[in-house]
């Protein structure tokens, strides 16, 4: 597993290296020792699988506000998507930005999340299969959205006519949601 910094405090991308020979692959997808040494020590409380089987469905931008924010350990099992996510830390110097990142079954990279982001994704495939560990138990009383099609932020999706929920489709503006109070300087060490 190689680990590297995306570019925005706290976010890493994880790529696996599997293992193959004539009866298929082996691969390691999580190794608490090596995230250790990037700085990353989480006790994740749940992994959680989403199964889409349409192309075009965007699902978010989802978040939990404090105090029960997510950590997020994301991968693409099966298919591919783009996976998008915005910062909603206040104080952040990537504040308000909006990121995505290709994640699929084929490339093998693990997406780590910090607490404090916005977070979706839009299926590349007919049948995608993505799983997330999280470090937050889920509080639907402290659920929040942003909008997939917020114009201030201009994210470019794969599609402009995506499959939605009508939650999702009836999400907020950026411009409308309270910044997170998370610690930044503890997520930049992860």
């Amino acid at each position: 597993m190689i680990v590297r910094p995306h570019g925005f405090p706290g976010v890493l991308l994880i790529k696996t290296e599997p293992r193959r020979d004539a009866r298929g692959q082996f691969t390691r997808l999580y190794d608490v020792d090596l995230l250790e040494k990037a700085g990353v020590h989480r006790p994740w409380l749940q992994e959680n699988e989403a199964l889409t089987t349409r192309r075009h469905v965007v699902r978010g931008l989802h978040f939990q506000r404090p105090p029960a924010t997510e950590t997020k350990l994301v991968r693409c099992a099966a298919g591919a998507i783009l996976d998008v996510f915005v910062d909603l830390r206040r104080g952040s110097p990537t504040f308000g930005r909006w990121a995505a990142v290709p994640l699929s079954a084929e490339n093998g990279e693990i997406l780590y999340l910090p607490r404090g982001f916005a977070h979706g994704y839009c299926t590349l495939t007919d049948v995608t299969l993505v799983t997330y560990k999280v470090d937050s138990r889920y509080d639907p009383s402290r659920e929040g959205a942003v909008n997939w099609a917020d114009p201030d932020l201009r994210i470019v999706w794969p599609t402009q006519t995506p499959i939605l929920s009508d939650k999702d489709r009836a999400a907020p503006r950026l411009r409308d949601v309270v910044p997170l109070d998370v610690d930044v300087e503890l997520e930049r060490a992860a």
